[in-house]
Formats: C-alpha cells, sequence, structure tokens
C-alpha cells in the first residue's frame, strides 16, 4: 500500500470515472464511415484529446469546425455503450465535495449526459472543453481546476487514462495516477503511479484535517 496526501484529487472523465470507450470508438466509426474514412488513425489518437485536436492531427484538410460540430451532435445524443466504472460513485462521495474536480476533454454537455447516464454527482469544479485555449496535452485544463479550487497545482493528484491527459498533468505540477484502463503500461510510463483501476485508490479515514485528501493506492 502507497500513501498520498493531497488537497485535491482531479478527475479525467471517460476512461476514469464513465467507462464510454465502446460509445466513443462507435461515433467516430459513424461520422468516419458517413465521410467515406478509415476511422482507425481518428480512434487511435483520440482518447484523451478534444475532438477539434483529433481531427486537426489526422485530417487537417477537413473543415475541423464542421466536423466537430457533426461529432459533437452524435454524442450529445448517444447513450448506448457508457457504464459506470466499478467503485466511482464509493470514491468521489467519500472526497470532501471542496476536494475534488473534474477536467475533461469533452464538452460540458456531452460531459454531464454520461455522468447522469452512470449516476456520478457533478463537482463544484467542472472544466470542460469550452473552459480552456488549449486541450490536453496543454495544461491549461488542470491549471484552470487548481485555480478554481484556490490550490496551488502541487498539491493536486491529477487520475489519467492517456498520455496526453498525464502530459497535461504533469505540465501543470502536479502528481498523477494513471489508471490502465484504455492504453497499456508501457504508453502511460510518464505518470508518478500506474494503477490497474479505480477500485485500487481508496481514502483513509485516518486524517483529521478537513483540506487534506488521503489516499491509499494498491499497485499489483
Amino acid at each position: 500500500m502507497i500513501s498520498w496526501r493531497c488537497a485535491a484529487v482531479l478527475f479525467d472523465l471517460d476512461g476514469v470515472l464513465v467507462d464510454s470507450r465502446r460509445c466513443i470508438e462507435g461515433i467516430w466509426r459513424t461520422w468516419a464511415a458517413g465521410k467515406g474514412l478509415d476511422p482507425e488513425p481518428f480512434i487511435r489518437i483520440a482518447h484523451g484529446r478534444r475532438t477539434s485536436e483529433t481531427i486537426r492531427t489526422v485530417a487537417p484538410g477537413l473543415d475541423v469546425g464542421a466536423e466537430v460540430a457533426a461529432l459533437d451532435r452524435l454524442e450529445e445524443i448517444e447513450t448506448a455503450g457508457i457504464h459506470p466504472v466499478p467503485g466511482a460513485d464509493q470514491l468521489l462521495r467519500t472526497i470532501p465535495a471542496a476536494c475534488w474536480a473534474i477536467v475533461t476533454s469533452g464538452s460540458r454537455r456531452v460531459a454531464s449526459l454520461r455522468l447522469g447516464v452512470v449516476g456520478l454527482p457533478v463537482p463544484d469544479v467542472f472544466v470542460t472543453s469550452e473552459a480552456v485555449r488549449a486541450g490536453k496535452p496543454a495544461p491549461d485544463g488542470y491549471l484552470a481546476a487548481a485555480g478554481r479550487l484556490g490550490l496551488d497545482p502541487a498539491d493536486c493528484v491529477a487520475v489519467e487514462d492517456s498520455p496526453p491527459g498525464i502530459a497535461a498533468a504533469r505540465a501543470a505540477g502536479m502528481r498523477v495516477i494513471a489508471l490502465l484502463t484504455t492504453h497499456q503500461d508501457r504508453d502511460l510510463a510518464q505518470a508518478n503511479i500506474r494503477l490497474p483501476a479505480l477500485t485500487h485508490i481508496g481514502i483513509s479515514s485516518g486524517t483529521s484535517e478537513p483540506s487534506v485528501v488521503a489516499l491509499e493506492l494498491s499497485p499489483v
């Protein structure tokens, strides 16, 4: 067991609190089929990135704004393939509300939909794609969340599942827990620690300090 103390835990959404991998990949396939494109290059890098940055990287010749709007319309109504991550509800309800946030590459509308589908609470600090100039791997989202919480980024821990997300949190000056839910261990080497699943994160009841979150991490 490894113990970490921090002022707040900042969670990515997809692949960390919500299992939406099949949903996301299905949406990319539907969109790509309509454009006569191979979906695999998009899917390969989509996890953890804003839609606009995925399209700009893979197919810069497309009208990024128009294609983002088309994908957003699909995401805003699709709920098939969205499932709760084991342990997410209990973990979030154990951490004081002022000590956790979500930082996601998705839009607020899509992220809220997915939280609602799996029955998870919406945090007071909820940083979505619209709130930042640059998405992951840029640190903007994590810096914004720490700022809204009134905390030094170095006092926050991020929970991520993708290389862009890990890079973003590290660039913000945070320690990072990587979950092996969407990528292989070798792809997440920048994280401070890698865990098989969210259920390997617990909260210790041994601290009486209301502004301190004591994490208990259980590597395999």
